[in-house]
């Protein structure tokens, strides 16, 4: 898959072509429907203010997130596509800076291994994931995030997932 990068302030100078490459590469390979050399999308690296006009704009919620996808194909049509033909976009994806600093600050992470994350989750969404439709998707999709993540070196950003799911069971006893 090919990347086109948009990189504005307040992003500090970085290797973020490199990581963002790195992302993608590892989300195809455990999303092999991502491996299709035909596939472009694209990546902004953007303000917590022109997330937010996007978040309202398109999703209706008037407030900041730390990324958004913006998907181009149908899930269905993603999996039919043949490796020979025109490129296609797979869709778009925002980062917000301001967010995603303050995650990464909270979560005692780096900058760039929550950037990682949130690129191959929003890769995956490209792809058709969704952790919003139940908890089997939520759980399927994080297998996937963890996986590749571990490709790039990143420690499972869901260390905790299986001690707070003991602990949210105990407390419905």
């Amino acid at each position: 898959m090919e990347l086109e990068i948009d990189i504005e302030e307040p992003w500090p100078e970085g290797r973020w072509e490199v990581l963002a490459s790195r992302a993608a590469e590892a989300a195809a390979a455990v999303a092999p429907e991502l491996a299709n050399k035909r596939l472009s999308a694209s990546l902004l690296f953007t303000s917590d203010g022109e997330i937010h006009e996007l978040n309202r704009d398109w999703r209706q919620r008037d407030k900041p997130t730390n990324v958004l996808s913006f998907p181009m194909l149908e899930r269905q049509g993603l999996l039919e596509l043949g490796h020979t033909g025109p490129p296609e976009l797979l869709g778009d994806i925002a980062l917000a800076h301001e967010t995603c600093a303050r995650e990464a600050l909270e979560k005692g992470v780096s900058l760039e291994a929550h950037a990682s994350h949130l690129i191959v989750h929003g890769l995956l969404h490209l792809a058709g994931y969704d952790h919003e439709i139940s908890p089997a998707d939520a759980d399927a999709m994080e297998t996937l995030e963890i996986k590749a993540l571990a490709i790039c070196g990143i420690a499972d950003p869901y260390g905790d997932r299986d001690m707070e799911k003991g602990k949210q069971e105990g407390d419905a006893r």
